[in-house]
């Protein structure tokens, strides 16, 4: 039986080329004709997304970082600025909702900048274990629904990295619409299938992530997508230094190994994964990630003025 598109349902799709995950398992990328979302084939099963969740995905028990503490570090830079920048959208009093919120630090940082009412969905696992013990958090462990909040309760809704995980990507675009406040704001990102990175490493490019990574847009067709249900497009950045110089960099290592993401799985200290590959190579390739970074941030910078760059995040308001 032929797969359905995971937005529109449509059957009627041609694929594009070929990927694989990091338990050597195969899929193809496919473009749906008839809304022209990308999509992975065949539709991961149940277990492979469990073994692709599993604890190794968090990296480490709900005691500890995903990452070793330099690059947690940088990451928390990160998402301090992001909460920052979110407030300022939020009205005095307001609410947020961080759908897939991990392990709630960007909502914490949310709301030590403003009297703001913090929210968010997580699925059942590590990240819930350590979200659970941020102050003053409403947290919803296991897929969005329906009938989790009222009409119109959220000021700002954010999915950063989270749309292309999402099983039903129509159906929780449907309950935002319904839970989201008018002239609230809606933010958005996920990896760019439209870049330079995409089009050059194809199967090989880390922001696939299969079997996690379900579905892609082209910014534009988001956009209209977006516009048809009644969203005023604010924003739009292209330029990610956060996400987009790694993804080139771990991108061109996949170009040389049997194996995909050996080095992003080494620096989450996922030593099952790792063993077998010599350790001095992974070593000169946490070396080279230091090194080249620079380099790729400049690159980076030049694909985001074409709107080329690996990642995108859009911010729009509800009309």
């Amino acid at each position: 039986m032929k797969q359905s598109c995971p937005y529109c349902k449509s059957n009627n799709y041609k694929e594009q080329y070929k990927t694989f995950d990091i338990f050597s398992n195969n899929y193809e990328i496919a473009k749906c004709n008839d809304c022209n979302a990308y999509f992975l084939t065949p539709n991961p099963t149940s277990e492979l997304l469990a073994q692709a969740y599993d604890e190794t995905y968090y990296g480490g028990s709900k005691d500890e970082e995903k990452f070793e503490g330099f690059i947690e570090k940088g990451l928390n830079y990160f998402r301090k600025k992001r909460a920052k920048r979110i407030a300022e959208y939020a009205n005095k009093k307001g609410k947020v909702l961080d759908i897939g919120c991990g392990n709630g630090q960007f909502l914490e940082q949310v709301s030590s900048f403003r009297d703001i009412e913090i929210f968010g969905t997580e699925m059942q696992g590590i990240s819930v274990q350590r979200a659970s013990k941020v102050k003053y958090i409403n947290l919803k462990i296991g897929e969005l629904s329906s009938s989790d909040y009222q009409e119109n309760t959220f000021n700002v809704i954010t999915l950063f990295h989270v749309f292309e995980h999402l099983i039903h990507p129509k159906d929780y675009l449907d309950i935002i619409d319904n839970i989201i406040k008018e002239d609230g704001y809606l933010i958005v990102s996920f990896p760019n299938i439209d870049s330079w990175q995409a089009k050059f490493f194809k199967g090989k490019w880390l922001h696939l992530d299969p079997p996690r990574h379900l579905h892609f847009f082209i910014p534009t067709d988001f956009k209209k997508i977006l516009k048809y249900r009644g969203y005023e497009l604010i924003e739009e950045n292209y330029f990610s230094i956060e996400q987009n110089p790694y993804g080139a960099i771990q991108s061109w290592f996949n170009l040389f190994h049997k194996k995909r993401e050996l080095l992003f799985e080494y620096l989450k200290g996922n030593e099952e994964y790792t063993k077998g590959t010599n350790s001095m190579i992974l070593k000169i390739e946490r070396l080279l990630f230091v090194v080249l970074t620079p380099l790729f941030i400049i690159v980076d910078a030049v694909a985001s003025v074409f709107k080329k760059g690996a990642t995108v995040e859009f911010v729009f308001r509800k009309k």
